[in-house]
């Protein structure tokens, strides 16, 4: 079944970039759009979408104080679009399965779509087996497995996260803050990438570019152009690799 999606904006041409988009996604159906938060929840009611894309400045009931609204259960799926990165803290309590910064590029809004996808499909085979609290559980205490990587705290609005090294597919720079991309979520952490790069030595993720990291079992497809290298990963996310970094992805990689 393709998954339903709700669009939110209360711009018309954000709007229309985002159906745009979403037509050239495969398994997914738009079920509707609505321009503002009442609106919006008022559809999520009537439409039960698997997942919404909602846009977090709007007047009125802006994005975050819809989410918190949503009525129905269970929740759909939640990806963020904004222009502003510092709500994205507020959008990651909200359990989000991603954030996108203004202007929406189509390969993060398919690596964002797959995600809700991959979440939703998740808790519900969890719930159907009976596990999803033992799950959230486990994920709430930050559980991992021994000798697994170290982990990194990220703040949320009523304390820290325990985010395990281990999960963590890439990283990418986002201002003055990095975007943790693991298979279910993303976490934001206000650090420079130098800073970071202490944290990760000794760990199975690489530097690839001044602005980001990869895990090298992620990569599933490394394609040259002209003199630029773009590393795929398996869900699709295209990375692009720093000319000073092509030796040393080379060499991780096992590849001449």
């Amino acid at each position: 079944m393709p998954m339903r999606v709700l669009l939110v904006d209360d711009e018309a041409l954000a709007l229309d970039r985002l159906r745009v988009f979403c037509g050239d996604i495969d398994d997914i159906e738009v079920v509707g759009q609505a321009r503002d938060g009442d609106e919006a929840l008022a559809r999520i009611e009537a439409l039960n979408p698997d997942l919404v894309i909602l846009d977090i400045q709007m007047p009125g009931r802006n994005g975050l104080r819809t989410a918190a609204d949503i009525p129905v259960d269970p929740r759909p799926e939640l990806v963020f679009v904004t222009a502003h990165e510092h709500y994205a803290p507020d959008a990651f309590d909200l359990e989000a399965a991603d954030y996108i910064l203004k202007p929406v590029r189509f390969d993060r809004l398919r690596l964002a779509i797959d995600r809700g996808r991959r979440r939703r499909q998740l808790r519900e085979a969890a719930a159907r087996a009976g596990m999803l609290e033992a799950e959230m559980e486990a994920l709430r205490a930050g559980a991992r497995a021994p000798g697994a990587d170290p982990e990194i705290w990220v703040p949320e609005r009523d304390g820290q996260r325990r985010v395990p090294i281990e999960t963590i597919d890439w990283v990418e720079a986002a201002r003055d803050y990095v975007l943790l991309h693991t298979e279910l979520r993303s976490h934001m952490l206000r650090i420079t990438m130098a800073a970071l790069e202490e944290k990760l030595a000794g760990t199975a993720l690489i530097r690839v570019h001044r602005s980001a990291f990869v895990r090298p079992s992620r990569v599933a497809e490394v394609r040259r152009a002209q003199r630029s290298t773009i590393l795929l990963l398996k869900d699709g996310t295209s990375v692009q690799v720093g000319p000073s970094y092509v030796a040393a992805v080379e060499a991780a990689l096992g590849i001449g």
